[in-house]
């Protein structure tokens, strides 16, 4: 009997998972345990009852990856209020796989009824947490459902909350997103049986609250994180043309949004404060405001009204902290950092003026300018929609030049990217012209070596990044991915800490073309130890060991270097053993371009017992043997390392290295190789030695693995006995070569 149909389902990314992630990365961990185990098993050749048992197992494992497609195909909003019924077909799930483990355990050789038994115990102690958010999204929808339909009033304002509160919870805030969630509803709707008229009643209901209501939830975010000048705008520009609350039949929104407290307002702009800071006064601003005003050369403090002494800032963390949680507690998005209006010129000089540098002017204060008198000109013509745009466009791109220029003229050596620190002042069009502009600055070599970035360009391209990937423009992503890479690359910059949604979308694009630029960004963000920790947290682990499967050299190579500088979180690891990576590490060995990797990984991750297991299994000590013999000198000492390590952990590895190829190799390590190898090589000989002379029974493994084992080896090194007796003779010869040296 075959057991592959339970591989029929693929699982997908960790990232593609829309609602339930928690749970559902739970059970990815079990079953991709068990699935590698159905070939062990068998081989096993159980009883019949065994083959019932294995059956249901498969069955089990079958259910838990359909239960995963579902989370990821289905709709948000559906999939928090059925959370509660998710979480018992987990949890049915896990006591079926528990079950069938159990009958199996009794009828399969020690080893694997080991392996089996921890399985069983991780079944035993498994968990699905349902986050948070996504249970206040369930309960609020679930809330509304239940409500009376007679008071249509009330009703109206309610579904408006719900809706409302729920997009926040289940991040469904643009229209693209909105968009994705109507079709995953819509074909919801085409899988309804006729028998399940309330799950059709419910679908229909999500779908007419979106159609109904959607545009609100736009509308929510765009009030959440517009900045302050193009709302004081905005209001301006109504009351100047007269524009009556009566035009708009949309139902208002404000009512749904909690005034923040007076104490988390910036005393300048009134808004919610962002990044906090304290000034000699002991006022609390938002900083891009105070140092504004500072930097206009003004020393009064705006509220206290007194000369400050010294304008020093210093962030007021406390204050920080306190709004976050007010904003979670709220459903509100922290907002997106605020400008500060510029200044509008005292006077016009027409003469000098062109109409680019006019856009640029109008473009630097964000104004809606469509329909609109500029009364500051001579004549009183107005711009429309296509003007304004033509304008954005020009207004780019001479700020571009004129930077440029700028760069040119104080080095004659650099070319400074100026121009992209304010990339977010720019229509969508003329950002796609501003970053194919650098991108070609990248593919010239001369160019490209005198390009210089800073830290102040990485947010701008990064947000640049994301509205690519949420338009499906793969050659935007490209191209923003690329400039990204540039950026970071360039002397290593570091990014800001900002949200671990950057991880998620950088694990999106492993998925497109900018596959190889996402992976290139996260190898140099691994390097960092703030974004180190949280690309373990964020769970993309299993999109990047994905990687591994394909072909493309320069992709795995990438990815190799990332769990390279991973391996040394304690977690890693873990997850690399439980999603059945150890024998590909292993496979790895034999590739000379990522073997130097590979081997410094297993060194940070064999300290666990899982890893050495499957190590042992996956016959490392045969690629270990010819690393010795053909590595470099540092790969070399990493094998090493790892032999020591095992054998020091349990001495039953011992036996595993008693081969003529290893000792020879760790004889000539010895001589030729670096102290540190030196030194390990010779305290693996004695302890090789001290074992040899051990009784033979206090360091037996079971006889299949040394079968195996020596199989392997001797198979790898034709020629060179095996015999015990023969093996003996050389450790004896190197112990009295070494003692001699020592």
């Amino acid at each position: 009997m075959e057991f592959r149909a339970a591989e029929s389902v693929e699982l997908p990314y960790y990232s593609a998972i829309k609602v339930h992630r928690l749970m559902c990365l739970e059970l990815k961990k079990i079953i991709n345990s068990i699935s590698h185990m159905f070939s062990d098993l068998e081989s096993a050749r159980p009883c019949t009852s065994g083959m019932q048992a294995l059956c249901l197992l498969q069955s089990a494992v079958d259910k838990a990856k359909l239960l995963i497609q579902h989370c990821s195909e289905s709709s948000k909003l559906y999939l928090a209020i059925t959370a509660k019924a998710i979480l018992l077909r987990c949890d049915k799930i896990r006591k079926t796989l528990a079950i069938s483990m159990n009958q199996v355990q009794d009828m399969v050789p020690p080893l694997l009824a080991e392996k089996i038994s921890r399985i069983i115990d991780e079944l035993r102690s498994a968990s699905f947490p349902v986050e948070p958010s996504e249970y206040e999204a369930g309960a609020v929808i679930l809330e509304l459902l239940q409500q009376d339909t007679s008071a249509s009033g009330s009703k109206l304002q309610s579904e408006i909350e719900a809706l409302q509160l729920a997009a926040l919870r289940l991040n469904i805030l643009s229209p693209f997103a909105r968009l994705i969630e109507e079709r995953s509803i819509k074909i919801l709707l085409g899988k309804v049986h006729d028998r399940e008229t309330m799950k059709w009643k419910i679908l229909n209901y999500l779908l007419y609250l979106l159609k109904k209501h959607g545009k609100l939830i736009w509308q929510l975010q765009s009030k959440i994180t517009s900045p302050p000048e193009e709302d004081n705008y905005s209001s301006s520009m109504e009351q100047k043309q007269g524009v009556g609350k009566e035009e708009d039949e949309t139902p208002p929104n404000d009512f749904f949004i909690p005034k923040p407290p007076e104490e988390f307002q910036c005393p300048l702009s009134m808004r919610l404060l962002y990044d906090p800071v304290i000034i000699a006064s002991g006022q609390t601003f938002e900083r891009v405001w105070i140092e504004k005003r500072f930097n206009e050369g003004n020393q009064i403090c705006p509220v206290t009204k007194t000369r400050l002494e010294q304008l020093s800032i210093t962030p007021n963390l406390a204050m920080k902290g306190l709004i976050s949680k007010w904003c979670l507690r709220h459903g509100i998005n922290i907002p997106e950092h605020a400008k500060p209006i510029p200044s509008l010129p005292s006077s016009w000089e027409t003469s000098s003026r062109s109409i680019a540098s006019f856009g640029s002017s109008v473009l630097g204060l964000q104004l809606q300018i469509g329909n609109v008198s500029i009364g500051s000109m001579s004549t009183g013509s107005t711009l429309d929609s296509s003007d304004r745009t033509r304008n954005d466009e020009v207004a780019a791109d001479s700020h571009c030049q004129r930077c440029h220029l700028s760069s040119m003229t104080s080095s004659s050596h650099d070319i400074n990217a100026a121009f992209l620190s304010e990339l977010d002042k720019y229509s969508w069009k003329s950002k796609c012209k501003a970053v194919e502009k650098v991108k070609g600055l990248l593919e010239d070599n001369d160019k490209a070596r005198r390009l210089t970035f800073s830290g102040s360009h990485v947010n701008p391209v990064i947000t640049f990044l994301k509205d690519a990937n949420e338009m499906c423009d793969i050659e935007m992503q490209k191209d923003g991915a690329e400039v990204l890479l540039a950026i970071l690359s360039s002397n290593r910059i570091e990014l800001p800490p900002c949200h671990e949604d950057v991880i998620y979308l950088l694990a999106s694009l492993l998925d497109s073309e900018p596959a190889r630029e996402s992976l290139a960004i996260m190898e140099v963000l691994s390097w960092q130890q703030y974004y180190k920790s949280r690309i373990v947290a964020s769970g993309v682990l299993p999109s990047i060991l994905k990687v591994l499967d394909t072909t493309a050299t320069e992709c795995y190579t990438l990815a190799m270097k990332i769990l390279r500088n991973l391996s040394d979180c304690s977690d890693v690891g873990y997850h690399i053993a439980y999603l059945g990576y150890i024998p590909k590490l292993v496979s790895f060995l034999e590739d000379s371009n990522v073997a130097g990797y590979c081997i410094e990984i297993i060194n940070n991750i064999c300290n666990i017992d899982q890893v050495r297991f499957e190590v042992t299994e996956a016959n490392l000590f045969t690629s270990i043997a010819r690393l010795l013999e053909d590595g470099k000198k540092e790969e070399q000492e990493l094998a090493v390392d790892v032999l020591l390590s095992l054998c020091y952990e349990d001495t039953r590895y011992c036996q595993m290295i008693m081969t003529g190829s290893i000792i020879q190799s760790l004889f000539s390590i010895h001589r030729n190789g670096s102290s540190r190898a030196e030194d390990n090589a010779f305290h693996l000989i004695e302890l090789v030695e001290h074992m040899t002379r051990s009784d033979a029974s206090q360091c037996s493994i079971p006889s299949f693995i040394l079968s195996q084992e020596n199989s392997h080896i001797s198979s790898s090194n034709e020629g060179k006995t095996s015999s015990s007796k023969a093996f003996g003779f050389l450790i004896k010869k190197v112990s009295r070569f070494l003692r001699g040296k020592w």
